[in-house]
């Protein structure tokens, strides 16, 4: 049993839950680092290239941070193409997503289909080769497959939205799912879960949720049968979903991330999805505003867990000190200690299920394994 103290005032913590994931600045972990990640609430971490050196250093900062808690989730944006975090030292150059689609329409000399067929083989061995790669040097989680339609803009036909474009395997719901579950096949070969995102779809606007606010102005019909529609088909096979930073007016006034009506009504009572939700990163421009003011990473943070959140994300806080992760911290065990918000046991459990179940193969092994000398022969 621990015992958190806040402002003299004390809660005891036993199986207490840790939906708070944040980062840290460097390298190697500092002391502020490791009394972060010590806390209670803090349930993980996401690296970022920063963090990275060499794959002996990564490795070395994995270990080091399961010896601060072995339960601590270690993740990452690693889908491939120019979101991919670790590129050197041995790491594979994955592509983009969009070439799974493309390969999907090209059927060569073969029958009716064959391209399709190609296209699902290769993205298995693309989820193997990346969750292999990343788990040999300690990562347990990439926020992977992108699940977002590559809509065409109507005047250029270049991708709609600028920050998924090439992330998107298709513009194709259907594409998007059976490449989607290829790839989270892979990963699951791997030892590794998996993450969709951005629910219910973040490819029909053009604003970045990064630096602004977009909103998508179609109707809950239209979104269930095109853009969501992939959860609904994986609704048995996803680990874990990340909601986007996008408000669609005709369905709630608050983002995905922060609505009760989008992430319990429709994600998990009409779609039939059973795992984790993480919010996306708390310090974008789409997570600061909710019901038209600037909102603390705080109440950011109690919105998203409200509305059925199981994790939060806090990215690129530790940069000046951490200030912004030391807040938090404290913001949410004031609210737990002053009755504003309680953990729920379905959340740690569904934290826990992404944790790897089995040890993974060190780096040595893993190339000289069949499985993955195959894997990359399949690549595109």
């Amino acid at each position: 049993m621990d015992v958190y103290c806040y402002q003299k005032e004390s809660v005891q913590i036993m199986d207490f839950g840790a939906p708070i994931s944040i980062d840290i600045a460097g390298t190697a972990l500092t002391e502020d680092d490791r009394r972060r990640l010590a806390h209670p609430l803090t349930g993980g971490l996401i690296l970022f290239a920063r963090n990275w050196q060499s794959r002996d250093q990564l490795t070395e900062l994995c270990a080091s941070i399961k010896d601060v808690r072995e339960d601590l989730l270690i993740c990452v944006d690693h889908e491939g193409g120019r979101v991919q975090r670790f590129r050197e030292d041995g790491f594979t150059h994955l592509p983009p997503m969009r070439v799974f689609g493309e390969m999907w329409l090209d059927d060569g000399k073969g029958p009716v289909g064959a391209g399709a067929l190609r296209a699902q083989d290769a993205a298995s061995a693309a989820g193997y080769v990346l969750g292999a790669e990343l788990r040999a040097c300690g990562v347990d989680l990439s926020f992977a497959p992108v699940l977002d339609l590559d809509w065409p803009d109507g005047r250029t036909g270049a991708s709609r939205s600028s920050v998924i474009g090439d992330r998107a395997f298709h513009s194709d719901a259907r594409v998007v799912t059976l490449l989607a579950k290829s790839l989270m096949h892979g990963l699951l070969r791997a030892g590794m879960q998996h993450c969709g995102k951005h629910f219910p779809g973040h490819g029909y606007v053009r604003a970045d949720s990064h630096v602004d606010i977009p909103v998508d102005p179609r109707g809950l019909r239209t979104l269930l049968a095109a853009d969501a529609a992939p959860y609904g088909w994986l609704s048995s096979t996803l680990a874990a979903v990340m909601p986007a930073h996008v408000i669609y007016p005709k369905v709630d006034a608050r983002p995905a991330g922060f609505s009760r009506v989008w992430l319990e009504d429709i994600l998990r009572a009409r779609l039939g999805f059973t795992g984790a939700v993480f919010s996306d990163d708390l310090s974008m421009a789409g997570a600061r505003m909710l019901d038209g003011r600037a909102v603390s990473h705080t109440e950011a943070a109690l919105a998203a867990l409200e509305a059925g959140c199981d994790l939060v994300l806090l990215c690129n806080q530790s940069l000046e000190g951490g200030a912004p992760i030391d807040a938090l911290l404290d913001g949410l065990s004031e609210a737990v200690v002053r009755g504003r918000w309680s953990p729920r046991g379905a959340s740690e459990a569904r934290r826990r299920s992404l944790l790897p179940a089995a040890p993974a193969l060190e780096w040595d092994e893993l190339m000289r394994s069949e499985a993955y000398q195959h894997a990359l022969e399949r690549l595109p």
